[in-house]
């Protein structure tokens, strides 16, 4: 999981180095004027996929949200998907129901987008278009450069849809080229291990974000959940006002994933809330006071992109965690590499 972990810097300048495939894709994307997205995934890959949601519907202005894949796979219903982008995200390709739903998808009329660590799976088969997220081999059963490198492959795609060309806007391609070198910044903090000591005995957690952060939170949740065992509950910073919030006290930590931008901001009412109610809260962004034990920092950049940097310290301390609690997290129990679902 270490050097799966680190080699994530290198996965981003090998993508951006070999992104003409995602600009083809991209134009061709473009071309057909999709008026709605719908992203279908499992697992990890789902996360990506609710940034993808975010992506598409803020710098892209369509509609967008997550398929059910048990809708077809278990109820054999067939959503009339006909004027829409399809895109199934998995590292693997493998899993029987995100093909069935491609498949499904593709034979009413959508355009299908496969997003794949495997470009001999079934699923980049099934779709008409086909992007290699270009992360190499994974070691760990738990998916971290895998991720990030989907991350990454949908911010390509729907930047170069946004401009009709395939390549984003020139600031927009300034910033990517930084995401290498920020990247190994974020991954050479220390931080992440004053918080695993200081969550190393707890019984639960909760993960939380708002915006781009909320695919950060659930993604830290899962990480933290598989390879610790810990129960981290993650919910968007709005629904925990919402009621889950009653949960809070000084014997519940609170991961807060706090951006610069609309998201970011939108977060002080829910951490003001929780430091009210005494909760233990850790905040996960750019400023924060060198030493902080209750704060992981990460370089600044615009929101849209935080979710490629701030999930890197994450994976550090999910996997610092689960050593520190003596757990191995290159061996979770009950989990494979490749999960098939139906």
């Amino acid at each position: 999981m270490a050097t799966d972990i680190a080699e994530q810097p290198g996965t981003y300048q090998r993508i951006l180095d070999r992104a003409a495939a995602v600009r083809e894709v991209a134009r061709e994307v473009a071309r057909r004027d999709v008026r709605h997205v719908v992203l279908v995934a499992r697992g990890t890959s789902d996360h990506a996929a609710l940034y993808g949601s975010y992506l598409s519907q803020i710098r892209l202005g369509r509609p967008a949200g997550l398929a059910s894949p048990s809708v077809v796979s278990l109820y054999g219903a067939h959503p009339d998907l006909s004027g829409a982008l399809v895109i199934g995200v998995s590292q693997s390709g493998r899993s029987p129901d995100l093909v069935e739903v491609l498949d499904s998808a593709r034979r009413c009329g959508a355009t299908t987008l496969a997003l794949t660590n495997a470009p001999d799976s079934a699923l980049a088969r099934t779709a008409e278009l086909h992007v290699d997220i270009l992360a190499g081999p994974e070691r760990a059963v738990a998916a971290t450069k895998t991720y990030t490198a989907e991350l990454l492959s949908l911010l390509l795609v729907v930047e170069g849809v946004r401009t009709g060309t395939g390549d984003p806007e020139p600031a927009v391609a300034r910033e990517l080229a930084r995401l290498p070198e920020l990247a190994a910044e974020a991954l050479a903090g220390r931080d992440h291990e004053a918080v695993a000591a200081r969550l190393r005995y707890a019984h639960e957690l909760v993960v939380t974000g708002r915006g781009y952060a909320y695919a950060t939170a659930r993604e830290a949740s899962h990480k933290i959940i598989e390879t610790s065992y810990l129960s981290a509950l993650a919910y968007s910073g709005a629904d925990l006002l919402h009621g889950p919030v009653a949960v809070a006290d000084r014997e519940m930590p609170v991961l807060a994933v706090v951006g610069d931008g609309p998201g970011g901001a939108a977060m002080a009412e829910v951490i003001e809330r929780l430091r009210a109610m005494r909760a233990d809260v850790i905040t996960v962004g750019p400023g924060g006071s060198a030493g902080d034990p209750a704060h992981i920092g990460v370089p600044a950049v615009d929101e849209r992109y935080s979710p490629l940097l701030d999930i890197l310290p994450l994976q550090r301390l999910a996997l610092t965690l689960a050593l520190a609690r003596g757990e191995d997290p290159d061996s979770p129990r009950g989990i494979t590499k490749v999960t098939h679902t139906r």
